[in-house]
């Protein structure tokens, strides 16, 4: 039932409404990213007027809705159909936020996609230059066999977690329902997911005793558990109606004596090329499926608001009694889905405490540098194999038949050491700004008895040194902005994003669902809420209030691409009259609550309001909205 009056809780953003004539606060100041300019178009005794009956916001916002992205070597970026004012667009106190450009870290360089899972898609030569050597097919078209070693029972020496289903066959696959219903709440929907994927293993003690610290095996008996996600027949579709970049969005491999090597040849990837390839010895790894198939972009759009953190997938298939990559580890925790066939896995140890819990993935390794495994096991359709990111791993296929499986990674670059490397920065600018002793002069001779060279000295002076640095960083933590370091945090997570699957009856309730067109001449179709409809977000991680200094934005993901920062964020300038309203329908979800019942001051504001967010997709309503040319 929709909510008709609104909490009587004090919203953060209503004490900022109060308060701003003040000036920021140290913790708004801390959080600050963009410009300090000061708001345009100010509204006349508290009314907002977003938007006119005459549609003038969807006339500012023509063409000016977007921006170019960042384009790197190895990421070529599909172009904007749109592009945006150097400023922004300001309608009626709401602007469109121009997102900075983004220096990316030469140690990130190329998509998510590939460093989710995988190592760099070319091997590069002395002269840094790629190098695409391509395999002698001649040579390759008798696959290797490889002599199977078997299942050892390492069950006395490893930290391994391994789990036999007897109950899989009463579980459905959530990957036959993306079309059906309505998600009532998408945090509930993406629990029954996750509980789905780790089956029978509960998520307590799955994150109680196995997550970040060691892998987990489940054999599930049943080839169908893991039906509906991806198939070889999806891939074949995919490389004959996509553009399929070799190096961009698909790598074939091979791993022979030692070398692993990739041989990538410039230009698209035709599907008869692909599978000249594959019957070679080649393996295949699709980077993006998420990107072509609707089921893998359901599973990861679905899981992201599980974990709070960025969740990819990559394809990876094998010919029979092959192997395509090196002793490795990653970056990302791992979930392993046996689509098809066989493959047989070998698991490590970290090597060193420092090698646990990597924020960067490892080079390849040699046999002889990694040890005795901790776990050997093959994998057969329908089971899951999970590890912790720094797990060293290899794979390969049985002689007898092919593999085809998929990776679901995340928190890649989502520990406390990166909210840290926000929070830190922040609190020094502060510290430095508001306690005169973090500005005071060092010792005029602090080179004599400081430094690695003095380290050894018994000298008062150093020990006073030392002391005053200890204290100083004791009151620093005084200034930590941790709510502000969270948000552009989560700035920085909705960035990752994908955007959310609409199902059937959410896209008929939406902007997407509406038959606006133009007939004969005129416009007919033109859909406006009214102050009694019932709204809601649609979905709880949609979208995000953030303040940055004076200035509060709304953020959201529902004009992200399926291709990994294939598009920049596109943040809307809230008044800062309008933040708690979209606080109390963000408080609100997953019930619904009629436009009348925003906390704002004049009817017209409602309707504005809630014309915005629809508009873009944020919210949606309870029941397909109707057309003002039957009213």
């Amino acid at each position: 039932m929709a909510q008709n009056m609104p909490a009587k809780k004090q919203s953060a953003f209503s004490v900022f409404v109060k308060s701003k004539t003040k000036g920021p606060t140290s913790l708004q100041a801390g959080a600050t990213k963009t410009p300090k300019t000061p708001l345009k178009g100010k509204v006349e005794s508290r009314r907002l007027s977003i938007r006119k009956s005459t549609r003038k916001i969807k006339h500012a916002l023509k063409g000016k809705s977007g921006s170019q992205p960042v384009a790197t070597k190895k990421d070529v970026r599909a172009p904007q159909n749109t592009v945006q004012g150097e400023d922004g667009v300001k309608l009626k106190g709401y602007k469109m936020k121009t997102s900075p450009p983004r220096v990316q870290d030469p140690r990130h360089a190329g998509s998510a996609e590939e460093n989710s899972v995988g190592k760099s898609n070319l091997k590069s030569n002395q002269n840094g230059k790629p190098e695409q050597k391509l395999p002698n097919r001649t040579a390759l078209q008798k696959p290797l066999k490889r002599k199977q070693s078997g299942i050892k029972n390492n069950e006395d020496k490893t930290p391994v977690k391994k789990v036999r289903s007897d109950t899989a066959r009463s579980v459905q696959s959530p990957a036959t329902a993306v079309d059906v219903g309505e998600e009532e709440d998408s945090r509930v929907e993406a629990v029954n997911l996750f509980e789905w994927l780790i089956h029978p293993v509960k998520k307590e003690k799955f994150f109680s005793e196995l997550w970040e610290k060691k892998p987990l095996l489940v054999k599930r008996h049943l080839e169908s558990y893991n039906d509906g996600w991806f198939s070889t027949e999806d891939l074949t579709q995919i490389l004959h109606e996509n553009d399929i970049q070799f190096g961009r969005n698909l790598d074939v491999t091979t791993y022979e004596g030692g070398e692993r090597e990739t041989h990538n040849p410039p230009g698209r990837a035709y599907p008869a090329v692909v599978w000249d390839y594959y019957q070679n010895g080649c393996s295949v790894r699709l980077m993006n499926p998420q990107t072509y198939c609707r089921p893998v972009w359901k599973l990861c759009a679905t899981l992201q608001e599980y974990f709070s953190s960025m969740v990819g997938a990559n394809i990876y298939l094998t010919p029979p009694g092959t192997q395509g990559f090196a002793p490795h580890y990653d970056d990302i925790e791992a979930f392993v889905l046996q689509l098809e066939g066989k493959k047989h896995w070998k698991l490590y140890s970290p090597r060193t405490d420092a090698e646990k819990l990597p924020r960067f993935s490892s080079g390849n390794f040699r046999q002889d540098e990694i040890g005795e495994a901790i776990l050997d096991v093959t994998l057969e359709a329908g089971d899951l194999l999970y590890f912790p990111r720094g797990t060293i791993h290899q794979a390969s296929a049985l002689p007898d038949t092919h593999s085809l499986h998929i990776t679901v990674s995340t928190c890649q670059r989502n520990t406390w050491g990166d909210l840290l490397e926000k929070l830190v920065p922040a609190a020094l600018t502060m510290a430095v700004g508001e306690d005169v002793e973090f500005r005071q002069a060092l010792p005029r001779d602090y080179l004599d008895y400081m430094g690695l060279a003095n380290a050894d000295m018994d000298d008062p002076r150093r020990k006073a040194f030392l002391g005053t640095v200890q204290s100083l960083l004791a009151r620093l933590v005084n200034y930590v902005p941790v709510d502000a370091g969270v948000d552009q945090k989560a700035v920085e997570y909705m960035h990752d994003c994908l955007p959310p699957v609409f199902t059937k009856k959410e896209r008929a309730c939406s902007i997407y669902g509406c038959r606006t067109r133009l007939e004969k001449g005129r416009v007919v179709g033109v859909v406006d809420l009214q102050t009694s409809t019932p709204v809601k977000l649609i979905r709880k991680g949609a979208a995000r209030l953030v303040m940055e200094g004076e200035q509060v934005f709304l953020y959201h993901v529902l004009e992200n691409a399926r291709v990994y920062h294939g598009a920049e964020l596109q943040p809307i300038e809230v008044p800062p009259e309008a933040a708690p309203a979209i606080e109390y329908l963000m408080h609100s979800y997953p019930e619904y609550v009629t436009v009348d019942s925003f906390p704002l001051d004049h009817r017209q504001d409602k309707i504005d309001l809630a014309m915005l967010m629809f508009e873009k997709g944020i919210i949606i309503a309870k029941e397909p909205p109707v057309s003002m040319d039957k009213m």
